[in-house]
């Protein structure tokens, strides 16, 4: 039985390119600043975002550490949304390491409102320091929700006006990109900082880089240090990245385009619940009528019949479905027909007693 994995984009598989690239990388030692491949790696992703550098991670948790840490100091103050991936799916870690705190506001379509960031800003005196802004785009918790190049720079121009910087959480910027029909060069153009992923859409295995003006960078770079992130041979990793970066950005309109197949079927299934026309990227989001079917039920019953989904934030009724590289249309038609399998054999709603 084959497995439809849909349960994220980082269970891409790295494309024969990439095998080919990684077999025949030239490297040195990263934390010397001495391994080709990666300083190639760097530069071009920092030209393609519209930077003057950028520093290569192992994740883009440790991306967005670096970013965070990078501009803030002890004692600081947040400012980002209640859903965001930094605050809900990374343990913390920007707060707890570097002993700065969250001041949360609203963001359940994905960008926060003019009006809620000015007034999460603290003003002088006896309170922290608002250091930062924190953005995502696209938005994870949000079903891959994006970020237009004016809200982006809405925030920013407040965020700059009052003396605070702003770092993207740019995991999926390039679906973002893709999505609007826009550079995105013009996505991050607003912001200080961004962090994008090579292993979730652009299916690399490992890898993800943070991007900013050389002063920061060099910050970063000290972070990425004090957190045990420097590497040596790198070059290996980041020759995959690479071929990721230059041939799998165009492509993500496919995935696009089956998780658009995907919500509109998944709408015609009796049980569930979900808004198909906003889905925009790859990430679908949806949820099980309570009273047609218990949510984890479903997913272990779909699991068995090799289709393996998601669930947001822990116990959250809502389930998400990612497509990505390796992923095609007839697994789009299988998964449909796995769910609708499963939703017609479960205990259909009781019809209220006359």
């Amino acid at each position: 039985m084959r497995t439809i994995e849909l349960r994220s984009d980082t269970f891409t598989m790295p494309t024969p390119a990439m095998r080919r690239a990684m077999a025949d990388a030239e490297v040195g030692d990263d934390q010397y600043g001495e391994d080709p491949t990666v300083n190639r790696l760097e530069k071009r992703a920092a030209e393609i975002v519209g930077k003057e550098a950028g520093v290569y991670v192992a994740s883009g948790m440790l991306g967005n550490l670096c970013g965070v840490l990078s501009q803030t100091e002890r004692g600081d103050e947040v400012i980002l949304g209640d859903l965001a991936h930094i605050y809900q799916n990374e343990m913390g870690a920007s707060f707890v390491l570097g002993s700065i705190q969250p001041r949360l506001v609203p963001n359940r379509d994905g960008c926060p409102t003019l009006e809620d960031v000015e007034a999460a800003i603290r003003p002088q005196g006896m309170f922290p320091r608002t250091s930062v802004v924190c953005l995502e785009n696209s938005h994870n918790n949000c079903g891959g929700s994006v970020l237009t190049v004016a809200q982006t720079r809405a925030v920013a121009e407040l965020a700059h006006r009052r003396g605070l910087r702003v770092h993207l959480d740019g995991a999926r910027i390039f679906n973002a990109a893709v999505a609007l029909g826009v550079d995105a060069k013009e996505l991050c153009a607003p912001v200080d900082t961004v962090q994008f992923c090579f292993s979730k859409g652009l299916s690399a295995p490992v890898g993800s880089i943070l991007c900013g003006t050389a002063e920061t960078v060099a910050k970063a770079r000290r972070v990425r240090k004090l957190l045990g992130g420097a590497m040596r041979q790198a070059g290996v990793i980041a020759a995959a990245a690479l071929v990721g970066l230059e041939e799998m950005r165009d492509r993500l309109a496919e995935d696009h385009r089956n998780a658009k197949t995907l919500a509109q079927g998944l709408a015609g299934v009796g049980g569930v619940r979900i808004d198909a026309e906003r889905v925009v990227t790859n990430i679908v989001s949806f949820e099980i009528a309570p009273d047609w079917m218990d949510t984890g039920a479903f997913t272990k019953a779909c699991a068995e019949r090799g289709l393996r989904l998601s669930r947001y934030l822990g116990n959250s009724p809502r389930l998400r479905a990612v497509t990505h590289y390796g992923i095609e249309r007839s697994d789009i038609d299988d998964a449909l027909a796995i769910v609708d399998a499963v939703l017609s054999r479960a205990r259909t709603p009781v019809a209220a007693a006359d």
